[in-house]
């Protein structure tokens, strides 16, 4: 097995498109293919889980709703969000479902702890969380042992569109901002902290950087 992760830095994406992209790499892939992480904002768009109740929707206004084939409830992504898709064939990771959001949390938790923000996971609840308020969300889907979807860390970014939803299916969850706990931050920064902590939480040997696809 490769034990190398690749990573593509996508910029600003539309979500549907990145949606179906990671479908396609996700049916196509072979036994063989480098295990891979997008890392990407979006343009101001809500996606509405599997589970998704309409009424934790509370008012869209002009911001997009999009139906996805993702785990959980609503969320909100935007601008100043640091996103990464997890393309992994979790099987020949031997990991468990549970096992691999995990160890997405404790990313997000030593991330975090980087910057010297104490924040921590949720067993009921899957996300990370500072001080009671969510800081980052997580959301995946499994298909014949392979990953896609991934997690959403609030950098530096507008928090109000989340109060036109129950974010994750919670009324009244605060939500929070790294920004907000650090001070100034550079995003380019954060994102290479991301690719570290996935790296070795994930239990990979190295990293490289893929082109845009």
């Amino acid at each position: 097995m490769d034990k190398t992760l690749g990573f593509r830095e996508l910029g600003l994406a539309p979500y549907e498109p990145t949606w179906q992209a990671m479908k396609r790499f996700t049916d196509k892939r072979n036994p063989s293919a480098l295990d891979e992480v997008w890392l990407l904002q979006h343009p101001a768009v809500f996606t509405q889980g599997q589970a998704g109740k309409a009424e934790h929707l509370l008012n869209a206004g002009e911001i997009p709703v999009i139906q996805v084939d993702r785990g959980g409830q609503v969320t909100y992504h935007g601008p100043g969000q640091l996103i990464a898709y997890l393309l992994l064939d979790v099987r020949r990771l031997g990991l468990g479902v549970r096992e691999l959001v995990s160890r997405m949390e404790q990313s997000l938790v030593g991330l975090l702890a980087s910057y010297g923000v104490e924040s921590y996971a949720k067993p009921d609840a899957p996300g990370v969380y500072v001080n009671g308020a969510k800081i980052a969300s997580l959301g995946l889907r499994i298909r014949n042992g392979r990953s896609f979807h991934g997690l959403a860390l609030n950098v530096d970014m507008d928090l109000a569109p989340f109060r036109r939803i129950n974010p994750c299916g919670y009324a009244g969850l605060a939500m929070t901002q790294l920004r907000d706990h650090a001070g100034p931050i550079e995003f380019a920064e954060v994102t290479q902290r991301l690719r570290e902590q996935l790296v070795s939480r994930l239990g990979y040997a190295d990293q490289i950087t893929l082109e845009k696809s």
